[in-house]
């Protein structure tokens, strides 16, 4: 499933659509009417978290990739047919596979709480601190997945933010410090930024020091890998200098 950075990628690496007029919209979705696209000009692209959002004069395309979506510019996949594929003049295209797509008609600030987004210019600590401090029977490694605190977050950004600042998964909320949850929600958004650098330069599991690792680079011990917390995502951590506050 791509983390938010990833997406803030794809909004990157799309903007030369921004202004362009669909000419021919198609797929295999069974929730857009495609009709309703053509002769539609792209107005902006916007990201939350790990949703996608294409944004119209009068309404939005909303896409998530789930666990095994992807998507291509000015190229198709041969494997495959689109969920949805937006075509403009030159020959110009957008293709988007194995995806959720959806049509959000209200405006977008009704529907996103923008300051939950780790990597938007809108983001709040003092809120995501909050919320953190609402849910002390919550378990570390939930919290970080819970997009309503932490949008954009995903399973790798989790299992390495809590080895860096040396929380066990399954630590409970309300046994951390106030300093501690801080430095949860700083290394959280310290290392999504991380993740994007990285990932641009292709680097990224070069930088892995716990998820799919097998041993701990800090004392060496063996790494444990567990399916934790009410999400049962894949975890890793070490038992040895990740504290359990429980």
């Amino acid at each position: 499933m791509p983390e938010g950075p990833s997406i803030v990628i794809l909004r990157e690496a799309v903007q030369y659509f921004v202004g362009r007029t669909i000419i021919k919209a198609c797929g295999n979705s069974k929730k857009i009417d495609f009709g309703r696209l053509l002769g539609t000009k792209i107005i902006d692209f916007k990201s939350w978290g790990k949703h996608f959002l294409i944004c119209l004069p009068d309404f939005t395309i909303r896409i998530h990739f789930l666990m095994f979506g992807s998507y291509r510019i000015n190229e198709d996949k041969e494997t495959s047919s689109p969920r949805l594929s937006l075509t403009f003049s030159r020959n110009r295209v957008l293709n988007f596979y194995a995806c959720s797509v959806s049509a959000l008609e209200q405006p977008l600030d009704d529907v996103y709480d923008w300051t939950a987004d780790v990597m938007n210019e809108q983001w709040n600590s003092k809120s995501a601190l909050k919320k953190l401090n609402t849910r002390p029977e919550t378990l570390a490694c939930d919290a970080l997945l819970d997009q309503h605190i932490f949008s954009g977050v995903g399973n790798i950004i989790k299992n390495e933010v809590l080895f860096r600042i040396r929380v066990h998964p399954k630590s409970k909320l309300g046994k951390l410090t106030q300093p501690k949850k801080r430095q949860l929600i700083k290394e959280t958004v310290h290392y999504s930024f991380q993740f994007l650098e990285w990932k641009k330069e292709f680097t990224l599991k070069k930088h892995w020091l716990v998820h799919t690792k097998t041993i701990c680079p800090r004392d060496h011990k063996p790494i444990v890998k567990k399916y934790l917390g009410t999400t049962n995502r894949r975890t890793f951590y070490c038992t040895s200098c990740q504290r359990l506050y429980a």
